[in-house]
């Protein structure tokens, strides 16, 4: 269940893949900075579609203990190390978005940084889910 609202000014074009905003109710849910390790804190993969993939089942992990899953997600916040890796790396992301998250499509930012706290990190991100209020 899901009690969310993707907000589109009239005239706008829908964005592809996110929303431009988002209106929601219920308990929010926020994960840290999440990077592509697995749960002993090793890299599973050199590269920034393989981290992502990895990201994404951590948060879901995170949200799960929250008791949201990713139909909840509202807005993700993405810091990449290469804005070229990351725009080269597009189909393997979307694939593994679809994989794991699905149709929801929440309100996004992708920034390109430096460098990430983790020398290894190509890629982190940051979640907001809301729990929809019960009744």
């Amino acid at each position: 269940m899901t009690a969310h609202q993707s907000l589109l000014p009239p005239g706008w074009k829908r964005p592809r893949g996110y929303a431009n905003g988002v209106a929601v109710t219920g308990r929010m849910v926020f994960t840290a900075g999440v990077v592509g390790w697995d749960t002993e804190e090793r890299f599973v993969a050199p590269d920034l579609a393989g981290q992502f993939r990895q990201i994404l089942v951590n948060t879901l992990a995170i949200l799960a203990e929250g008791g949201a899953g990713p139909e909840h997600i509202v807005r993700m916040t993405w810091y990449v190390t290469s804005r070229d890796e990351y725009l080269a790396s597009l189909p393997a992301i979307g694939e593994a978005y679809r994989d794991l998250i699905g149709k929801n499509f929440p309100a996004m930012a992708v920034v390109e940084v430096v460098a990430l706290v983790e020398a290894e990190a190509r890629i982190e991100i940051e979640t907001i889910a809301v729990v929809p209020d019960a009744g």
